[in-house]
């Protein structure tokens, strides 16, 4: 367990929690290449049957720690973001999220690759990616459309609108809402009850709905990563990350 990531494994669900409060667990490259070594061993392990990632009752993720993620790309680096939106697309096991406070950024685009959404009513989700100078990730740029419709996507991911509880209900981006104070309890319920279920039959139906944009998202995946790694380097984006940090 390294800082700022708890686990926890119990009657076959492997429980995630950001706890990187003071950052409004924004996430840096040490926490991301925790989230894949988790995936992978909830993917290799027969005991997990349903993974649950949450924040607290306050906060679920503000995004990418953008100082990390602006020195990791203009270091040349291979970003660790991009190895865990390879862990979501290729995760074998239901995905269960609870969801209070910001969403934003990779904090929304996660839930896109989610089985299913708890959202509490404090909820904000955004996407302002276009606002800093770079584009939709995470298969966003496929998964969203399919969920809202092409109209709706442009003004959730490019204009960057933002978008409480309610309207993610309504997008289809969450499967319920609840109290702040009921949002755990009942993620973790639901995670349990997924649990409890003969895994062959869940997972065999999962994949079978996600088989046609499964088949679209290594390309999308890729080419969003090539467009961010580009737009990350634009006296644009640069600029507006140093503001945004200063």
């Amino acid at each position: 367990m390294i800082e700022f990531i708890n686990y926890q494994e119990q009657n076959g669900v492997l429980t995630i929690s950001l706890n990187r409060t003071d950052k409004k667990n924004a996430l840096d490259t040490d926490m991301y290449n925790e989230l894949c070594r988790l995936f992978t061993y909830a993917n290799q392990s027969d005991q997990i049957r349903c993974l649950l990632i949450q924040g607290d009752e306050n906060c679920f993720c503000a995004g990418n720690d953008l100082k990390d993620f602006i020195t990791s790309a203009n270091n040349n680096e291979e970003l660790a973001a991009f190895r865990f939106i390879q862990a979501l697309c290729q995760s074998k096991k239901p995905l269960v999220a609870a969801v209070a406070g910001p969403a934003i950024g990779i904090g929304t685009t996660m839930l896109l690759h989610c089985d299913m959404v708890l959202a509490a009513t404090n909820s904000n989700f955004s996407l302002p990616f276009s606002h800093i100078g770079i584009c939709l990730e995470a298969g966003a740029s496929v998964l969203l459309p399919l969920k809202v419709g092409n109209n709706r996507a442009f003004e959730l991911g490019v204009l960057g609108s933002s978008f409480d509880a309610e309207k993610a209900y309504q997008y289809g981006i969450v499967n319920q809402v609840c109290q702040p104070s009921e949002l755990l309890a009942t993620a973790s319920q639901l995670a349990m009850k997924i649990a409890k279920m003969p895994a062959d039959s869940v997972c065999t139906s999962r994949k079978l709905l996600r088989n046609a944009t499964d088949n679209l998202l290594e390309e999308v995946v890729e080419n969003e990563r090539k467009e961010v790694m580009r737009l990350l380097k634009t006296d644009y984006c640069q600029s507006a990350v140093a503001s945004l940090l200063s």
